[in-house]
């Protein structure tokens, strides 16, 4: 404040402030003159400038830190029972063919008590424009098609049983009398059985699985298994036994991305997507001359769902009461039903959600018999299984999710280098110091953010941050898959268009996080990679969707 005195007694006081530019922002300064001839004049000014100099300051701070499409507010509240109801015409169709409904979901998640009535709509197992009354149609016979998958399994276990007590007689038998050899190998079927053997990728292992290399997992002990308290776990968790490597060779790419366009089918189905079309011979034969599994390749797989399953942890159980609250018997029951074994120290709800795994796992085995089970699906299922109680929804929508992660089981890893390949084009793009530093400590390839691509976050968020996760990726996959345009989103005023790869955002953004870290206190690819690891529990999902969409808007268009 600048006070000067006039040749006439008056005076003329000049007020002069600056406000304190934020976040770049600048802002030069305010100048008021004035002229005031007695006190109350004076304060009048004095709080008038105060003021406008509050608001001055207040209101470029807050330009300051807008930096993405999501922070101008906080987090948005979830989709709510209500408003879900809302969404809904009377015949039962979403409006507006699931725009507003999308872009609810995307950005805010959805609330626990009603997910297991969105996630099928999310993951592509009910059409966005479908009625009340084609709903109900599909899911009676997506119910029976999953039983007709759980019976070939029952099948296929009992066949293999019984060949397997055949040849312990056999070998018995020759040690003491080479005549009845002639006997048991007249017994319908065994020769054919016998003939369609081949090796597959378990105790031996396969020349495609001895090759891979996965950092990850093989240089940091932190890491040496997916599932939590699994110290005994083979360190290679994640290489996929897959028992068409023996003999055939990985199908090209475009098998796995034609998928992506094809209805979710029945197990005939499943061979159309995988083979020719045109061939009439169903999957669900079973009878062991298939290209793609043999009955030895389906108990290969049954062995590691089980193992598998009995690991699964037991955070999901809040989320589920009705399943926590199962009684001994009925969890004992579902673990006869399926053969789980070494289960007597898991409590009952544990018992009861690893017998579910192993129904639903075996099912999909047969349904994708090219990927049949990796180690790390289980990681996958395990939250869609604690929120869909019926077997059925589950499986279709553990279905529906897949068939965008099953490029992370593929033996050739022709998926996993892809996703990894455009983490490290978004780093590059972004930040080039970054990228730079990476390239000098042969890190450019982003494989210490593998098990973040692989599991997508699983391990690096909390339950319910990895469902909120999970549930706007589906949403941005939803809206591709129903061809919403971003002219769509552009109307709603959402910058960020829906991508296929939100995923490969969030993973880039995770690390940009740690920029700084990295690039001052990190010299080698193991130090990054245990950074990764240790990020279990400290990250914040809305702060990283955030920067993911950040990214999007920044980069989309380039990656």
């Amino acid at each position: 404040m600048l006070i000067f005195t006039t040749g006439s007694g008056g005076k003329w006081i000049v007020f002069a402030e600056a406000s304190g530019g934020g976040g770049g922002g600048g802002g030069g300064g305010f100048w008021y003159p004035a002229v005031l001839t007695t006190n109350v004049g004076l304060a009048i000014a004095v709080t008038a400038m105060a003021g406008l100099a509050l608001a001055a300051t207040v209101l470029y701070s807050h330009r300051g830190s807008l930096k993405s499409p999501w922070s101008r507010r906080r987090r948005k509240h979830a989709l709510l029972p209500k408003q879900w109801k809302t969404f809904f015409t009377p015949d039962g169709k979403l409006s507006e063919g699931g725009v507003k409904f999308l872009k609810k979901v995307r950005s805010g998640g959805v609330d626990p008590s009603i997910r297991a009535e969105v996630w099928p709509f999310l993951l592509g197992v009910y059409d966005l424009k479908s009625s009340k009354e084609e709903r109900d149609s599909v899911k009676a016979e997506k119910r029976k098609e999953y039983e007709n998958l759980r019976k070939e399994c029952r099948k296929i276990i009992h066949r293999y049983e019984k060949s397997s007590k055949l040849k312990e007689t056999t070998g018995k038998s020759s040690n003491e009398d080479s005549g009845d050899l002639s006997q048991v190998f007249d017994s319908p079927g065994l020769e054919d059985e016998a003939s369609s053997r081949r090796s597959v990728s378990s105790d031996g292992g396969s020349p495609v699985a001895e090759d891979l290399d996965h950092p990850v997992y093989d240089q940091s002990p932190e890491c040496s298994g997916l599932l939590e308290g699994e110290d005994e776990r083979d360190k290679s968790v994640l290489t996929c036994e897959d028992a068409s490597a023996g003999d055939t060779e990985s199908t090209d790419s475009d098998s796995s991305e034609d998928l992506e366009n094809i209805p979710l089918l029945s197990v005939e189905g499943a061979e159309a997507r995988h083979e020719n079309p045109k061939e009439s011979s169903s999957l669900s034969k079973a009878d062991g001359n298939s290209k793609f599994y043999t009955d030895e390749d389906f108990a290969t797989w049954q062995r590691i769902i089980r193992l598998d399953a009995v690991r699964a942890n037991s955070e999901w159980t809040i989320y589920s009461p009705s399943q926590a609250a199962v009684s001994e018997m009925k969890a004992q029951r579902s673990a006869q039903i399926v053969g789980l074994k070494d289960y007597d120290h898991l409590e009952p709800s544990r018992i009861y959600h690893a017998a579910r795994l192993v129904a639903i796992l075996e099912a999909y085995a047969l349904y994708d018999p090219e990927i049949g089970y990796c180690q790390g699906m289980s990681d996958l299922l395990s939250p869609i299984a604690s929120v869909m109680e019926e077997d059925h929804e589950a499986f279709w929508c553990f279905a529906g999710f897949m068939k965008k992660a099953r490029h992370n089981f593929r033996l050739d890893e022709v998926g996993i280098r892809r996703q990894l390949s455009i983490v490290s084009k978004i780093i590059k793009c972004k930040d080039n110091h970054l990228y730079r530093h990476l390239e000098q400590l042969q890190a450019e390839d982003c494989f210490f953010v593998y098990r973040m691509v692989v599991v997508l976050f699983r391990r690096e968020l909390t339950f319910e941050q990895t469902l909120c996760l999970w549930e706007v990726i589906w949403a941005d996959q939803a809206a591709i898959r129903a061809g919403i345009a971003k002219s769509a989103w552009g109307r709603m005023r959402l910058r960020a268009p829906p991508t296929d790869d939100l995923l490969l955002y969030a993973i880039a953004a995770c690390v940009l996080q740690r920029r700084k870290l990295i690039i001052e206190k990190y010299s080698s690819m193991d130090e990054i990679m245990r950074e990764c690891n240790s990020m279990a529990g400290h990250l914040d999902v809305w702060k990283l969707l955030d920067d993911a969409h950040d990214l999007v808007v920044t980069l989309h268009a380039k990656i």
